[in-house]
């Protein structure tokens, strides 16, 4: 079946789509990309998600306006990724994350995605699954990370230990033992790590007044020196030693948070370099810290993907902490560009829902009670 794959990350710089050819089933799969790319929003629009994302009061009009307008780019990111190709016949669409509380004191988490799948299944006449988060927050999980099942299938390895760290605006980590593992499934896990690109980004947009959104391959970092001190301070947050499962947002590495490591930074007299330097280490010593709390051991190899994944300065920077584990990309080792796996994997999920009818959750990930069904369908009659 050929099935597209859309989502936009907390980074919000874009959707990312994946054409892809998927045949088998359950774990048993094989997949092939078509093509991939990623379709920048309007800047307006990318404006007001930030706003509503940073906790901008929005009317219910409001808020129904940005979720179509959202769905809109959707879609069109759903005719362009197909143009001169095969049509698809599914549409697996994550959608743009605006609000993220996982569970607390035994009261269910909540996860809200804008770009209703109604609308970009009416807009390309084709059937989309949607809104996949709530099935697994409904039976007590995060909602939270839903990857790890679509790394396990495709990226496990016989006889190494891998750990799949996706760098978008949040990191997060799967686990992977090797396949050669007894039980290696009930081995999985995979949770949150914490900021990855989000407070490197918002530092970048306020030095240059919105000019620059990013630190292109770490090059103005790497002109730094990381500030130690400040940084195990910041690992001192709750966050940072709360067992998983886990799963954290753009609500907690917010522009106050940001804010508030500024002010803490102050007596260091930091250069802007510095001052950037510190923030990608900050992305490096929470993973390595994270890794280290939680892991039953240090991996053989750690596999990069997402937007952070071309921060050389950061991939430098984690693999002089975790040596010998050896810091690779999807893209080196399965052929996976890094900027497409995202889309790729609700694709997948899409496919398990729609087709297999295969849950899509693990619940020693989410921490939800039982596998469940992810994602609401919407036909086309």
């Amino acid at each position: 079946m050929i099935v597209i794959g859309l989502i936009s990350g907390t980074s919000v710089d874009g959707i990312d789509a994946a054409l892809v050819v998927i045949t088998g089933q359950n774990l048993d799969l094989n997949v092939k990309l078509l093509n991939g790319k990623t379709y920048p929003y309007p800047e307006k629009l990318r404006a007001e998600i930030l706003a509503v994302c940073g906790g901008k009061p929005v009317s219910l009009a409001e808020l129904s306006h940005l979720d179509d307008a959202i769905a809109t780019e959707f879609a069109i990111a759903a005719f362009n990724i197909q143009k001169n190709l095969p049509k698809a016949e599914l549409i697996g669409s994550h959608g743009q994350t605006v609000f993220h509380r996982p569970p607390q004191n035994q009261h269910l988490g909540y996860s809200l995605q804008l770009g209703r799948g109604d609308l970009i299944a009416h807009l390309t006449k084709t059937t989309t699954v949607s809104n996949f988060r709530v099935a697994d927050i409904a039976v007590g999980g995060q909602g939270a990370p839903l990857v790890p099942k679509i790394d396990a299938c495709l990226l496990a390895h016989p006889t190494l230990t891998r750990c799949i760290q996706n760098l978008g605006g949040i990191g997060n980590v799967t686990y992977l033992p090797p396949r050669q593992t007894e039980n290696w499934e009930n081995k999985i896990m995979g949770w949150d790590t914490g900021p990855s690109n989000v407070l490197i980004d918002l530092a970048i947009t306020k030095m240059t007044q919105g000019k620059q959104t990013f630190d292109a391959q770490g090059q103005w970092a790497s002109q730094g020196t990381p500030c130690q001190d400040i940084i195990k301070q910041w690992l001192e947050l709750d966050f940072f030693r709360q067992p998983p499962p886990k799963s954290t947002g753009r609500e907690l590495f917010s522009p106050a948070y940001l804010e508030q490591c500024w002010q803490e930074a102050q007596p260091y007299q930091l250069s802007e370099a510095d001052w950037l330097a510190t923030l990608t280490e900050f992305t490096v010593a929470s993973i390595v810290d994270s890794y280290q709390r939680f892991l039953p051991k240090m991996p053989d190899q750690i596999l990069l993907c997402g937007g952070g994944s071309r921060n050389l300065y950061l991939k430098h920077l984690l693999q002089e902490k975790v040596k010998p584990t050896e810091v690779l990309t999807t893209e080196e080792v399965a052929s996976m560009c890094c900027d497409n796996k995202e889309a790729i994997a609700f694709g997948i999920l899409a496919y398990w829902r729609f087709v297999c009818q295969f849950p899509g959750n693990l619940p020693l990930v989410t921490g939800a009670s039982k596998d469940q069904l992810l994602g609401d369908v919407h036909l086309i009659y």
